[in-house]
């Protein structure tokens, strides 16, 4: 036997519970994957979905699809170009006031930075108070403290994304390496000092790369709000829907697309620009205390 082989007898008798195969966990895996199969299938059945529909549904929307080329603004093309601004800057806006807002609180929520339950899991519970509300609600409420307008529209997608970034916020920064504040600790810094100096450069990044991820989705949501007086470029959409004029709501679409777009490439340049040290950062939304 070579001196370099391994001697697997000797490992598997050192440790058995390794090389045991675990039929309770298995058996638990596949009994919570049966159980998905079935509340999927029966969730379908409860709703009646009529799947004999589903071909001339196709047919339909290759039909909508064709008559959207070429796009026609008929004759609103300023018009459009002047709404889908504004509703950029609502966007635009809201996003940035939500998240300086929840920036703070974040930090506070996060466990590596406050340890005490006491006052770390209040502030997550209103992170999730307030990310529980839907935007076209929150817009609803301010319409009636601030009346109409453009204004109502930034507070309810910043008031939205206050509770969506903070509670992302606090993730991300508890999963920062805590090797970059030891070693600030051990330099003579103080706690704000290894926050300052050895949290913050890791999560940044990350957290620049989330802003412009809900920048982005939120010139959908905004759009999406079309009841809301607003979103502008919404109202100008719905209005071009009613049928025959398919053409003149693929005139709008293009410039959202193109919104969306320009989006990713900026988040993925300021991540390689500013490369995270020590362990990766996630960012889940929707992940227990």
């Amino acid at each position: 036997m070579n001196a370099g082989a391994i001697d697997v007898d000797a490992i598997k008798a050192r440790h058995p519970a390794f090389f045991v195969a675990n039929w309770r966990g298995r058996g638990l895996a596949v009994a919570i994957i049966v159980a998905m199969a079935a509340i999927y299938v029966a969730a379908f059945a409860y709703f009646d979905v009529p799947w004999g529909r589903l071909i001339p549904g196709f047919r339909q929307l290759a039909w909508f699809v064709d008559e959207m080329i070429p796009p026609d603004p008929g004759g609103h093309f300023w018009t459009y170009l002047d709404a889908l601004g504004e509703t950029l800057a609502i966007a635009l806006l809201g996003t940035l006031l939500g998240a300086l807002l929840a920036l703070p609180l974040g930090i506070l929520a996060a466990r590596n930075v406050v340890a005490a339950a006491l006052l770390r899991l209040p502030i997550k519970r209103f992170f999730d108070a307030v990310r529980g509300v839907d935007t076209l609600i929150w817009a609803l409420i301010w319409i009636n403290v601030v009346g109409l307008g453009p204004f109502a529209g930034v507070l309810a997608i910043a008031t939205s994304d206050f509770g969506a970034l903070g509670k992302l916020f606090a993730e991300i920064i508890e999963s920062a390496d805590a090797k970059e504040q030891e070693g600030v600790r051990a330099a003579g810094g103080r706690r704000l000092a290894e926050v300052r100096f050895g949290m913050l450069p890791q999560v940044l990044p990350v957290i620049a790369g989330q802003v412009l991820y809900y920048i982005e989705s939120n010139t959908r949501s905004a759009i999406a709000a079309s009841e809301s007086p607003a979103p502008r470029a919404g109202r100008r959409l719905q209005w071009s829907h009613p049928p025959p004029q398919p053409a003149r709501a693929r005139s709008s679409i293009p410039a959202r697309s193109k919104r969306q777009w320009s989006g990713p490439p900026i988040s993925r340049r300021n991540r390689e620009t500013r490369p995270l040290s020590g362990s990766a950062i996630r960012s889940p939304r929707d992940s227990p205390c």
